[in-house]
């Protein structure tokens, strides 16, 4: 069964990034970096945890996902764990807002490259998903991005962000 093999594995490599086990890869190296051109951000329908959620997607409708350690300035995604969760990079800044965008896209320039931003959030993809068909939220730290997903500098002491099911925040 490969999609258990490849949860244990990915548990394995967050562990292992944790302690420090893992080094960033060069742009190179990462699976995002076979990107060309700008990135294009769209909504698309899925169902996330049982539910039909309005969701981003990239280009090819890929779901798109924020990882919770991540700040603004930040992405804490590296080595194996992008292998896993591969960073969406607009080779040709700005990204492109497709249909259904209402918040900033921006570019981080970061150890993974030009990475693209929404509303300061790096954005990621997951290896185990298929376009319009979320398997990735939840796991390690990543949920889903939404239209809606409010800014990452949220003020200390406000409440924090929902995810996109409403119960999930930073």
């Amino acid at each position: 069964m490969k999609r258990p093999r490849l949860i244990m594995a990915g548990f394995a490599v967050a562990a292992l990034a944790a302690a420090g086990g893992i080094t960033a890869a060069s742009p190179g190296g990462s699976p995002a970096a076979k990107a060309s051109g700008p990135a294009v951000v769209r909504t698309a329908s899925a169902t996330v945890g049982g539910k039909t959620e309005t969701i981003l997607v990239n280009s090819r409708g890929l779901p798109l996902y924020v990882y919770r350690p991540d700040t603004a300035s930040t992405s804490f995604v590296s080595g194996g764990l992008a292998r896993l969760w591969p960073p969406l990079i607009s080779l040709t800044p700005p990204p492109v807002a497709g249909t259904g965008i209402t918040g900033k896209l921006a570019v981080l320039k970061d150890v993974n490259g030009p990475q693209v931003t929404y509303n300061g959030h790096p954005l990621y993809t997951f290896v185990d998903d298929e376009a319009d068909h979320v398997t990735g939220q939840g796991i390690q730290n990543f949920i889903v991005a939404t239209p809606s997903i409010t800014s990452i500098r949220t003020p200390v002491g406000s409440a924090a962000p929902a995810g996109p099911t409403g119960g999930i925040g930073y």
